[in-house]
């Protein structure tokens, strides 16, 4: 193809990329995030598939068979089984703005600045082969898709190079993605978008060259593989090797190699750890990342065999991806396929090189630096120079990863780089880990692992690579150092049966848990390292209030840590800092306290810019602080534990406080209400009595006062004299029975009850009252008793005042009344039984509905309504609810009305066994 064509598309991916984090940037400034989904932390993960995947894979598979698995199987493994462990360096990280694995481990132990440099050295030393692996990478697949050649190296001079160029382009790619500015958050959203992305074009681009391959050039799976099971040196690589011979110890080794290297390799603490937005992503990324690495790999082994069988050669079996399209002239599958690498490479290039550069800045330059400068040459303002030293420092690792290329790159296949500095990283595991877990590890501890592990890691891994590359005698693996035997780095001691992988990490890691583990019980840890332990290792615990124990003693002012702070993250910037921290406690800004608790939050704010090391001198160097004993961080912690006791007790003293006083208003509300009620029921009782006494009062004072009055006219006064005097006395006994029935008092005969024989009885006994009206009353009942508990009587008398209501209300000579009984279902699914009385009088006015239930309230215009004292309903509903039924009422205005009640039935009795 064209390399002004290949060149063109590799800048406009790249371009997209760039305007992918433009863009995230932009709303992460506005305050609303990009990157604030589970599915971009997933994706985000995917950086741990670079070169190395893309095109290492295939090699492995077409010289190993399914020997690639468990570079996958381990990260699999360690996000099914182990993401609570991610989770809990998620909350160290976030708690304490920890930004770098070097920052983590030496924050660890006392904030040590010696340890963080160490660990940092180790991971240059350990991850220049890995640089070097994505600019192999990217070096061949341009060679292969511009010319059709994969060329080697060492012909022309390095400023004749390509690769050098190419170097020197990603550094400055680089720069301008991820440090073109100073920002003092730990957070790179726009990277972590653009990562996103990055990770689905070369999934796309692998499964489309899987794809075509499969379906495009082969006859689907079982064609591949039923042609690989004819040629004998292909069928074995659809085994894991011949019966009784299979390398259990290679398999494991490797598959542990990966799992660790997913937490360790400073591009996944990148994004697993410090870019995290919210803890409740890793639940999902625990198997969206393994479902990413299964889609990766499901054409892996198809494209190894199809190419195998393509050419009849492995020579280039890691460029399979390429050659493939290439020869079957499928050129924009080509430029897909080109494209997916370089999106595989720059990836990792990009994020493992701003991790990096970051340890060297805050680990290992600012440290040295902030102790030789003098104090009065020191500038005022670290921005600029923080700035310059992540640039050089990023610029200083791809030409060590193009040295690296140039030195060992023709001698070792992807996949060995790889796995080279898998090894490396891989001793940390011991520093980390076991400092999330053990209070007892100490700083000395973890320096000695450490050492320990890298030099083992170097001797057994690192310097046979240089040899077997010509820079060093080969007799050095051959014959061991000085010639020495037990001295050969590929059988230390005499240790044979292991590949030099395997060999490498078993020595490694054996030297360094060892040394951890023994200098750690030897030699206890001090005061701050016992303070960092307590913090790390009960994260949840301690980090969960206000009340978190700050192992901190001394002198402080405002105006100097305020300085410290702009001095490092710019005045505008610090001046809102402490305005937060201030509104947070309630206090102005100048009457900040210079206490502990400011003193270590100014450190935090500080450790997320420059790392916990460098943030503790800057700090020291303003401040007049107390060395602590172990004793005195004992003594922090009972006291911080008696603070959070007694203020535990306070906050549930105050609840019951709180609970007291809803229970005292709540009881003066009803005492309000019942007095309210009071009155208007006394109100109520005194209207209704004066109506009748009034009338009794009237027609007694004109009979008196006309002593020659018609006898037929006095006859008729009495009779109404009579009947108001009938109404006043059941007034009152109707409100002393209401009276009686409210309080409590009244008596109740509750037994099992025929219902229907009740509703008989009450027909019977209303049947003349209809009659008189010239109404007709119809019965649908069960058949058979229908038994209910309930007091009989009680029961009658509703279902009177509901008769004679109907009788009241219906039509002269028209008037029909239907008294209905019918079991039923309740809304919880009980059995109730339901009884309803229709009439087809006026209906009750949608108005009249909500009130007509209450004390003195009657239906019916006024002017004709019928007489009542209006408290026959309110008697009946309170007579139901206590009986455990409710009482309703169902009105259309002009289509009578429908008064019911329903009661619950007994539940059946159980039914008598053979």
């Amino acid at each position: 193809m064209s390399p002004a064509l290949v060149i063109a598309a590799a800048f406009a991916y790249l371009g997209v990329l760039f305007g992918v984090a433009h863009w995230a940037d932009r709303r992460a400034h506005q305050g609303r995030s990009a990157i604030g989904s589970a599915w971009v932390y997933a994706l985000s993960m995917a950086v741990y598939c670079t070169a190395w995947t893309y095109f290492g894979s295939v090699g492995r598979a077409a010289s190993g068979g399914l020997w690639f698995l468990p570079i996958y199987l381990g990260p699999t493994l360690a996000m099914v089984l182990g993401w609570a462990v991610l989770r809990k360096m998620v909350r160290i990280a976030r708690t304490y703005r920890i930004t770098t694995i070097a920052d983590f481990i030496g924050s660890r132990y006392g904030k040590s600045p010696a340890l963080a440099g160490l660990v940092t050295l180790i991971t240059v030393v350990g991850i220049v082969p890995y640089i070097a692996l994505q600019l192999k990478g990217i070096a061949v697949a341009y060679a292969v898709v511009t010319d059709g050649a994969a060329h080697g190296i060492g012909a022309p001079p390095w400023w004749r190079e390509s690769t050098f160029y190419l170097a020197l382009g990603l550094a400055a790619f680089t720069i301008a993605f991820g440090v073109r500015h100073w920002d003092s958050t730990e957070r790179h959203e726009g990277m972590v978008a653009a990562i996103a992305l990055e990770s689905l074009v070369k999934l796309v681009a692998f499964l489309a060259v899987g794809a075509y391959v499969t379906w495009g050039l082969f006859d689907g799976w079982g064609d591949i593989v039923a042609r690989a099971r004819q040629v004998p040196e292909l069928a074995r690589l659809l085994t894991l090797g011949d019966a009784g011979a299979f390398a259990w110890s290679s398999w494991l080794a490797l598959t542990v190699l990966a799992g660790l290297s997913v937490l360790l390799l400073p591009r996944q603490f990148q994004v697993m750890v410090v870019e995290a937005v919210d803890e409740r992503h890793i639940r999902r990324a625990a198997w969206v990342f393994p479902l990413y690495l299964w889609l990766i790999n499901l054409f892996v082994l198809p494209i190894a065999l199809a190419g195998l069988l393509w050419f009849g050669s492995a020579s280039e079996a890691e460029i399979f991806v390429l050659r493939l399209p290439q020869a079957a002239g499928a050129e924009a599958l080509l430029l897909l396929a080109f494209i997916g690498g370089l999106s595989a490479a720059t990836g990792m290039v990009i994020v493992e090189t701003i991790a990096v550069a970051t340890m060297v800045c805050n680990d290992l330059v600012l440290p040295w630096w902030l102790r030789h400068a003098a104090q009065g040459r020191a500038p005022a303002d670290l921005t600029r120079p923080i700035l310059r030293i992540r640039r050089g420092a990023i610029l200083g690792l791809l030409l060590l990863g193009y040295g690296y290329y140039r030195v060992a790159g023709d001698a070792y296949a992807l996949v060995s780089i790889g796995l080279i500095s898998f090894a490396a990283v891989a001793q940390f595991a011991p520093a980390l880990l076991g400092g999330m877990y053990w209070k007892g590890a100490s700083r000395d501890g973890a320096m000695a692992g450490l050492l320990g592990g890298f030099v083992v890691w170097a001797y057994t891994l690192m310097l046979p690579s240089l040899a077997k590359s010509g820079w060093l005698p080969a007799t050095f693996v051959t014959e061991g150092l000085l010639g020495v035997d037990w001295l050969r780095p590929e059988a230390l001691l005499g240790l044979r049966g292991f590949d030099p992988l395997t060999h490498a990490l078993f020595w490694s890691l054996l030297v360094n848990v060892g040394l951890y583990v023994g200098v750690s019980l030897a030699r206890r840890p001090g005061a701050a390292e016992t303070s960092q332990a307590l913090l790390f290792v009960d994260v949840f615990e301690r980090t969960g209030g206000e009340d978190r124990p700050v192992f901190w003693r001394g002198e402080a002012s405002l105006p100097a840590l305020e300085a410290v702070l702009a001095r490092v993250l710019g005045a505008e910037r610090a001046r809102v800092l402490l305005e937060e921290q201030a509104r947070a406690r309630g206090v102005p800004v100048a009457a900040l306290p210079p206490d502990a608790a400011l003193v270590h939050w100014v450190e935090t704010q500080l450790a997320g810019a420059v790392g916990s090391a460098s943030a503790r001198r800057l700090v020291a160097s303003v401040v007049e602080e107390q060395p602590l004993r172990v004793e005195d961080v004992l003594d922090i912690l009972r006291e911080t534990g008696r603070l959070r006791a007694l203020s535990r007790a306070l906050e549930d003293k105050s609840r019951s406080l709180e609970r007291a006083t809803a229970e005292l208003r709540a009881a003066n509300e009803r005492l309000q209400e019942l007095d309210r009620l009071k009155d208007d029921f006394m109100s109520s009782v005194t209207h209704e009595l004066r109506t009748p006494l009034t009338s009794i009062r009237a027609l007694s004072e004109i009979m008196r006062d006309d002593p020659g009055m018609d006898v037929a006219q006095r006859e008729q006064f009495l009779n109404i004299v009579v009947a108001e005097t009938e109404r006043l006395t059941r007034l009152v006994n109707q409100v002393l029975y209401l009276a009686k029935i409210e309080s409590g008092h009244a008596v109740w005969d509750v037994a099992d009850v025929d219902l229907v024989a009740v509703v008989q009885r009450a027909a019977q006994a209303a049947e003349p009252l209809l009659r008189d009206r010239g109404a007709r009353l119809a019965l649908e009942l069960p058949p058979g008793p229908l038994l209910v508990r309930a007091d009989a009587d009680r029961l009658q008398q509703v279902l009177m005042n509901l008769l004679s209501n109907a009788a009241k209300f219906v039509p002269a000579e028209t008037g029909q009344v239907r008294v209905r009984v019918v079991p039923t279902l309740a809304d919880d699914g009980t059995r109730q039984v339901t009884v309803e009385v229709h009439d087809n009088g006026p209906g009750v006015p949608a108005a009249e509905q909500a009130v007509i239930f209450e004390k003195f309230r009657q239906g019916g215009d006024a002017l004709d309504r019928p007489a009542g004292t209006g408290l026959g309903l309110p008697i009946s509903r309170r007579i139901v609810e206590h009986l455990g039924g409710r009482l309703w009422l169902r009105s259309t205005p002009g289509e009578g009305a429908c008064f019911g009640f329903d009661l619950p039935l007994p539940p059946p009795a159980p039914q008598a066994g053979p």
